[in-house]
C-alpha cells in the first residue's frame, strides 16, 4: 500500500503538468477563435471563412495537446515530430480521399463559389449552405433535410444568392379578348400589386408580353424580382394576385373543355 502511495504521489507532478498544458492550450484555441468572430464582419463571406479557420484551429490545438501531454509524461517529442514526416506520407498515401476534400474546402472558401447562407443547387437538391467544415458542406432544405457533401464531390453548383432571383406567372386569356384592353386594365394595376407584397417582391412587377399563343389560350407572361429565399413565395403571390386581378377586371381564363356532339 505504501508503494502505492508513493508512486501515486510521484505521478501527480506529471497530472498537474498535463492538466496546466491542457488549460492553457484550450484558453489560446478559445482566444484565437474570439479574435477571429471579433475581428471579421458578421457577413456571410466572414461566417464561411472563420468556419474553415475553426477548424484549423482545432485541428491544431488537438495536436498541440497530445504533444504536450506526451511531453509531460517524459517522451520525447522531438524525435516524435521528426518521425511526423514519415508518418504523414505513409497516412498520406492511404487518406488521398481526405486530403482531396480539404483542399477542396480550401479552393471553395478563397474562390468564393458559395458562402454560409447562400442558396445552392447540387444535383438535384436545393438547399442553403448552413456549414462549410474543411472535409464537408452541408446543406438544407426547404423541408429541414441535410444533405452533406464531401468538398471534392462538388461540381457544377449553382448559387442561386449571386444574382438576383425572378419569378414568372404565365397566365392565358382567350383568343377573342382584345390584347390591347386586357393590357390597359392589367399594367396600372401592377404597382398596387408590389405595394402589397414588399415581403417578398423586390421590385413593381413586369409585363413582360406575349410568351406563347397556345392552341386555346394566348398566354401573358409577367415576372418580378425576389431574393431566393422567397423565389417560391413571390411565385405564389404572383400567380395568386393576377389571377384574383384577372377576375376583378372581367378576363376570362379559359381552360380546356370537352364539347360532346351527339350524333342525331
Amino acid at each position: 500500500v505504501k508503494s502505492t502511495f508513493v508512486s501515486l504521489k510521484a505521478h501527480v507532478p506529471i497530472l498537474i503538468n498535463c492538466f496546466i498544458y491542457i488549460v492553457i492550450v484550450y484558453a489560446v484555441c478559445r482566444l484565437i477563435r474570439l479574435i477571429f468572430s471579433v475581428k471579421m464582419k458578421k457577413s456571410d463571406r466572414s461566417k464561411t471563412v472563420l468556419s474553415l479557420l475553426d477548424g484549423f484551429v482545432k485541428y491544431a490545438c488537438a495536436i498541440a495537446i497530445i504533444i504536450f501531454v506526451l511531453k509531460a509524461c517524459g517522451v520525447d517529442t522531438t524525435a516524435l515530430v521528426a518521425s511526423v514526416g514519415v508518418l504523414t506520407l505513409v497516412i498520406g498515401l492511404g487518406a488521398q480521399p481526405l486530403i482531396g476534400d480539404i483542399i477542396a474546402g480550401i479552393f471553395i472558401i478563397f474562390e468564393g463559389h458559395y458562402n454560409i447562407g447562400d442558396i445552392i443547387i447540387l444535383d438535384d437538391f436545393r438547399g442553403t449552405v448552413k456549414k462549410i467544415s474543411m472535409r464537408t458542406t452541408t446543406i438544407e432544405d426547404a423541408g429541414g433535410n441535410l444533405k452533406i457533401v464531401n468538398n471534392s464531390d462538388i461540381r457544377n453548383i449553382q448559387n442561386r444568392s449571386a444574382v438576383v432571383s425572378v419569378a414568372v406567372c404565365d397566365i392565358g386569356i382567350t383568343y377573342e379578348a382584345d390584347i390591347r384592353e386586357v393590357e390597359k386594365l392589367v399594367i396600372p394595376e401592377l404597382p398596387r400589386l408590389f405595394e402589397e407584397n414588399k415581403d417578398c417582391f423586390e421590385d413593381v412587377p413586369k409585363y413582360v408580353g406575349v410568351q406563347t399563343l397556345d392552341a386555346s389560350a394566348v398566354v401573358l407572361r409577367f415576372s418580378v424580382k425576389t431574393t431566393e429565399e422567397n423565389y417560391f413565395l413571390a411565385t405564389r403571390r404572383l400567380n395568386r394576385d393576377l389571377k384574383c386581378l384577372f377576375d376583378d377586371k372581367g378576363i376570362e381564363i379559359p381552360f380546356n373543355q370537352l364539347v360532346i356532339h351527339q350524333a342525331k
